[in-house]
């Protein structure tokens, strides 16, 4: 390869992922390549998605923009992103790179036949498109997989297993119908790695491999299902009682619906994070797999890699599973950043604690095609600043929204605000990391004055969007 190529760019992301499923951050799995990615490269600590939920979270991190501007603030059915909506993909393609997707996207409907749709994919930035549904959607949406699925006889035997999991219990872990070699997550990365293994092109690539896991149901299959023990993973964070001395927001809402929050024994909330473990290692595993064709090419080297998620799971914290809130197993995400860079340097390993937001991936990707500024107007801010001096300020606090509430975190203090303007949920994330003690129950002075100092920066934010 020659050595004044740009980089290959290999972005990494999964659906679903907390914060603390890698192993070397969590301690609880077994993740070996993404610990390897770790030890070369940056571990970014404080990466809070824009919206802890799936469409409106990889929106803004394609867009650079906030729910309250693209005016997606949760799952809307047949939505569409607009074909002329200018993304950070399109950049990377514009410097000279032929840009892949293997995956999942969710930037257009989950209905009918993805490929009817790949004409949206490609006017998003994206040259080569192999694009596969989300868990859920999958029961009724075509693609090349599902194809495979049908030709195997097994697409039946996974509606049936669906409709079997919804109609009871959807929490229950148990292995998925489907062979190890069809499940979703080992069927795009095997078509990642045979599309790298091929790549003959003269441009540089950027590939985006995206997985469908490890979003729930929690069906990881065999041997991953039995991998891990289900007594000896972590407790889970506890409800706290939660007083009436409050405004109340959208997270009170899913505290009161059976299906966020279902009456979950210690065992089944045991069996649910083994089997989510399972799924995390079998990601790993894949990454690995892929890793190894780059390796066997001489690319490795000289391959940007970046690893992150959507949003995180909640996995029986605060009695609660799946996502949509603003507790930190919802909405604090991973993040790695992994280049030729820092694979050589002194600050391979490092870890950066500072705020980061979900949608700072795309100026930081598109920066290391050589993109020095993006074209359109949005928010995100580039990584590559704090990647040559960890010891930088990258910005002060983070925002992610959610069905038309707002929350704000910085390094000390995370505050969430209902639809009135209410401050309903205050922090203290240095002293509380498990966010238990709920300072917006009847606010002492300095709570009341923290709150309206926060009020005030979330202000100043959304005029900064504005203008």
């Amino acid at each position: 390869m020659k050595p004044n190529r740009k980089p290959n760019i290999l972005f990494i992301m999964a659906d679903q992922f907390r914060w603390d499923g890698i192993g070397s951050v969590g301690q609880w799995t077994r993740t070996p390549n993404l610990d390897r990615l770790a030890a070369e490269g940056i571990t970014f600590t404080g990466c809070i998605s824009n919206s802890p939920l799936c469409l409106p979270a990889r929106t803004s991190l394609a867009t650079g923009l906030y729910p309250h501007q693209t005016g997606i603030w949760h799952n809307i059915r047949g939505y569409d992103m607009p074909q002329d909506t200018a993304t950070w993909m399109q950049a990377i393609r514009t410097a000279g790179y032929r840009t892949s997707l293997f995956g999942k996207s969710h930037h257009h409907r989950y209905q009918g036949d993805l490929r009817d749709r790949e004409y949206l994919m490609h006017a998003y930035g994206y040259e080569d498109v192999h694009e596969i549904a989300g868990p859920r959607a999958c029961v009724a949406v075509k693609s090349y997989m599902t194809d495979e699925w049908e030709r195997r006889g097994v697409w039946q035997d996974y509606i049936n297993d669906y409709e079997q999991r919804y109609a009871g219990k959807p929490y229950t872990a148990t292995p998925s119908v489907l062979p190890l070699e069809l499940y979703a997550d080992v069927y795009v990365a095997q078509s990642a790695k045979e599309y790298l293994a091929a790549y003959s092109d003269s441009r540089p690539w950027f590939c985006m491999l995206s997985f469908g896991g490890p979003h729930e149901p929690w069906d990881a299959p065999e041997p991953y299902a039995s991998m891990y023990d289900p007594d000896g993973m972590p407790q889970a964070i506890a409800r706290p009682y939660q007083s009436d001395q409050r405004p109340r927001g959208y997270l009170d809402e899913l505290m009161g619906k059976p299906e966020y929050s279902p009456a979950l024994s210690k065992r089944e909330i045991g069996e649910l994070r083994a089997n989510y473990a399972g799924n995390i290692s079998l990601i790993d595993d894949q990454i690995g797999e892929v890793l190894q064709v780059l390796s066997e090419r001489g690319e490795l080297e000289h391959t940007v890699i970046v690893f992150t998620s959507d949003h995180g799971e909640m996995n029986g914290d605060y009695g609660l599973i799946y996502k949509s809130n603003f507790l930190k197993s919802s909405v604090q995400v991973p993040l790695i950043v992994r280049t030729p860079d820092t694979l050589k340097s002194g600050d391979a390993g490092s870890i950066y604690n500072g705020m980061v937001e979900l949608m700072d991936v795309g100026p930081t990707l598109a920066g290391f095609a050589g993109c020095d500024e993006l074209p359109h107007k949005q928010n995100a801010l580039s990584l590559l600043p704090v990647i040559k001096d960890p010891d930088a300020l990258h910005r002060p606090d983070a925002l992610s929204e959610i069905n038309g509430e707002v929350m704000l975190q910085t390094s000390e203090w995370k505050i969430a605000l209902n639809r009135e303007g209410e401050a309903y949920l205050l922090f203290d994330v240095r002293r509380d990391p498990n966010e238990l003690n709920n300072l917006a129950v009847q606010p002492t002075a300095e709570a009341a004055s923290t709150i309206e100092a926060l009020k005030m920066r979330i202000a100043e934010r959304m005029a900064a969007c504005a203008g």
